[in-house]
C-alpha cells in the first residue's frame, strides 16, 4: 500500500475511534521495517512529543501489544508495573495517564498499533475497547485489500525484463551471422515475438526501422558503445554511427537514450 494511502487509512480510523470513544487523544502507526513501529498519525495531541516516536516490540505499552499481538491497557501509564518505561518522557510530556493499545493484525501478522488515551487515571471501559477494536479492524481490512491488489498486479515469476532485453540483443547480434536463411528467419521471428511482448504501442505511422537499425539500437540498449556494437555486429564503427543516426532521425530522438526509449514505446524493442 503506498505510503500516502496508508496515512489516509490510518488517519481516518483514528478519527473514527476518537468520535466513537470520546477519547481526547488517539494516535498510531504501522510497522515499516522489522519490528519497529513509528507513530505517524495523531489527533488531539497538544505537544509534538509523540510524533515520530519509534516503538520496539516488547517495550512500553505499544511494544507489549506488538509482542503479544493482543490489546493491552493501563490505567495509569507512569506507575504501571505491567509495562517497561522507556517512553515515559514523551507520554508524560503529553500528559497521558490511561492508555489502550490495539494491534492491527493481517493474516496473523501484526502490521501496526492504534492507541487511545485519557489525561486522567481511569479504567478503560468496554465502549472504548470496542471502538478501538472496530477502528483496528477497519485498518486491517484496508491493508488486506491493498495486499491483494499488490499481489494481483505483481509481475509473474520469471526472467526480469532486463534479462529478456539482454537475450533479445544477443539474438539480434547472432541473426546476421547465421548462414542458413531459414534458421535466420526463425531467429528474427523470435525477436519479433519479444518486441510484441514488450507491450509497446504499434509503430507510429511512417516509422519503419531497418533490420540493421534495429540491431544497432538493440546493442545500444544493452549498454554497448559504437565500437563494441560494431565488433558484435561485424560492422565498422562508422557504419554503426550511420545506422544509429538514421534510427534517431526516424524516431525523432536527439540522443542514444531517447532513441532506445522511443523504439521501446513504438514496440520496435522489448
Amino acid at each position: 500500500m503506498p505510503e500516502k494511502t496508508e496515512a489516509v487509512e490510518l488517519r481516518t480510523a483514528l478519527l473514527r475511534l476518537r468520535r466513537a470513544s470520546g477519547l481526547p487523544v488517539v494516535f498510531g502507526g504501522l510497522l515499516q521495517e522489522g519490528r519497529t513501529l513509528r507513530i505517524a498519525e495523531l489527533s488531539g495531541a497538544v505537544t509534538p512529543a509523540l510524533s515520530g516516536l519509534a516503538i520496539s516490540a516488547g517495550y512500553g505499552l505499544g511494544g507489549k501489544c506488538l509482542a503479544l499481538s493482543r490489546p493491552c491497557a493501563v490505567t495509569d501509564y507512569p506507575s504501571s508495573r505491567h509495562i517497561t518505561h522507556e517512553y515515559d518522557g514523551p507520554v508524560s510530556a503529553e500528559g497521558l495517564r490511561a492508555v489502550i493499545a490495539v494491534p492491527v493484525v493481517v493474516r496473523r501478522k501484526v502490521r501496526g498499533v492504534l492507541y487511545g488515551a485519557l489525561r486522567e487515571s481511569l479504567p478503560i471501559g468496554e465502549r472504548v475497547f470496542d471502538a478501538a477494536m472496530a477502528a483496528a479492524r477497519d485498518v486491517e481490512q484496508a491493508l488486506a485489500v491493498r495486499d491483494e491488489v499488490r499481489q494481483l498486479l505483481a509481475p509473474p515469476p520469471g526472467p526480469s525484463w532486463e534479462e529478456v532485453r539482454q537475450a533479445y540483443g544477443e539474438l539480434r547480434e547472432l541473426a546476421p551471422k547465421v548462414v542458413d536463411p531459414a534458421l535466420r528467419e526463425r531467429l528474427l521471428a523470435v525477436c519479433g515475438r519479444l518486441e510484441s511482448a514488450s507491450g509497446g504501442a504499434p509503430a507510429a505511422p511512417g516509422v519503419s526501422l531497418t533490420p540493421r537499425e534495429t540491431d544497432v539500437l538493440a546493442a545500444v540498449a544493452s549498454g554497448a558503445t559504437n565500437a563494441t556494437a560494431a565488433e558484435r555486429l561485424g560492422l565498422r564503427p562508422e557504419t554503426v554511427k550511420g545506422y544509429l543516426r538514421s534510427a534517431m532521425r526516424k524516431l525523432g530522438a536527439h540522443t542514444r537514450l531517447e532513441a532506445v526509449v522511443a523504439a521501446r514505446r513504438a514496440g520496435a524493442l522489448p
